[in-house]
């Protein structure tokens, strides 16, 4: 689908609700949950053909790999600029390649280009082979799955991929192309805006004519990518209005902790007592972990309310600098998590959550919220 640039020296999260791993050429593949939902609509549409199992098997393996494949050719291309790709996470409509740092606009062009490239080097490869061995079925035939057409199929599947990406809706490869032209002439966050709304348009579009239609999958990748539109919009909208300001002007000073020897009872008791959602969990001056209102929950169920919160606390916790660039911390947040603890000079200075940069944001529209 497309590559996902990140801040200069990211502190990694993993996109949350994404499961398993496997490695390909050094890099973490992982599947978001609603990855399941292609692989039940492509096994559907393969028992509504005359294709036998095995053959339905191998299309849904070969567009698995061609995905797989699209996004490599991104972390590929990322890779000659000196950007190094996260992980690879698989999302329904295409995988989102997650790179260490923000692309220029030279470097997300030939980036998001190169993962298209792939799937039309593909096709090329097939419907080559095939016209040379005069194996080319009609097109009418291929409405119908058999494994006769399946290679011819898997062409078609690729050439499709390459050309849905290539529509110019952010944050589809097309809309990053346009981004990168556009931030050529524009500011970035003008550029991320203009693409955005065009993104938001095809998807409303793609939208209604899978209504009309009753192509209901189709309505599904337009949610998607008008979902997927309208977070890059508005992400571009908060780095706007927080260009300069440090994570210390919105973090939280005045909050609760829990010492380390606390109890699940203990935090459940702090948890009504106070509108906060996230606690850190800490020993003394040093912090031991972080503990959600999510993971709390959780441990009332599973290990009961004298269980220590130490044994429950989340240890793989997010932390920020006070100086940091706070649209540095947004993106940090927005990759997977909804808190992060502010450490200055080692001890624990504030938090950052999701909520409480809302918050900032709507104040910063109105030139209340704090600069520094």
């Amino acid at each position: 689908m497309e590559p996902e640039g990140r801040s200069e020296q990211p502190q990694h999260v993993p996109i949350s609700g994404a499961v398993g791993a496997f490695r390909i050429f050094g890099v973490p593949v992982r599947f978001h949950f609603t990855f399941l939902m292609l692989l039940v609509f492509l096994i559907f549409l393969g028992l509504s053909g005359r294709q036998s199992g095995a053959a339905m098997a191998i299309y849904v393996a070969a567009l698995f790999g061609s995905v797989l494949l699209h996004e490599l050719g991104h972390s590929l291309a990322a890779r000659y600029y000196g950007v190094k790709t996260v992980e690879i996470v698989m999302f329904p409509i295409g995988g989102v390649a997650r790179l260490d740092r923000a692309l220029r606009a030279h470097e997300e062009l030939w980036i998001a280009l190169a993962g298209p490239a792939v799937n039309l080097v593909i096709a090329a490869a097939i419907f080559g082979y095939l016209y040379a061995t005069g194996a080319l079925v009609p097109a009418e035939q291929l409405l119908d799955a058999t494994d006769e057409n399946l290679l011819e199929r898997i062409g078609i599947g690729n050439v499709i991929l390459a050309v849905f990406n290539l529509l110019p809706a952010y944050p589809m490869d097309g809309g990053r192309v346009l981004r990168s032209l556009l931030a050529r002439f524009r500011t970035e966050n003008e550029a991320t805006r203009i693409a955005a709304k065009t993104g938001r348009i095809f998807a409303g579009v793609m939208g209604l004519y899978g209504l009309l239609s009753m192509n209901f999958m189709l309505v599904f990748v337009a949610l998607f990518v008008y979902l997927g539109a309208s977070q890059e919009g508005a992400a571009a909208e908060g780095k706007a209005l927080t260009e300069g300001i440090p994570v210390r002007a919105a973090m939280i000073t005045d909050f609760r902790s829990l010492p380390h020897g606390a109890t699940i009872r203990d935090a459940a008791e702090l948890l009504i007592a106070t509108s906060q959602q996230d606690f850190p969990v800490v020993f003394g001056d040093r912090v031991m972990g972080l503990l959600g209102r999510a993971d709390l929950l959780k441990a009332i169920v599973s290990a009961g309310p004298e269980a220590y919160v130490s044994s429950v606390m989340n240890r793989n916790f997010l932390t920020l600098s006070p100086d940091e660039p706070l649209p540095e911390a947004m993106q940090k947040l927005a990759a997977g998590g909804s808190c992060a603890l502010v450490i200055e000079d080692g001890k624990l200075a504030g938090l950052l959550t999701v909520e409480n940069i809302s918050e900032y944001l709507l104040l910063r529209k109105v030139g209340l919220a704090p600069l520094r």
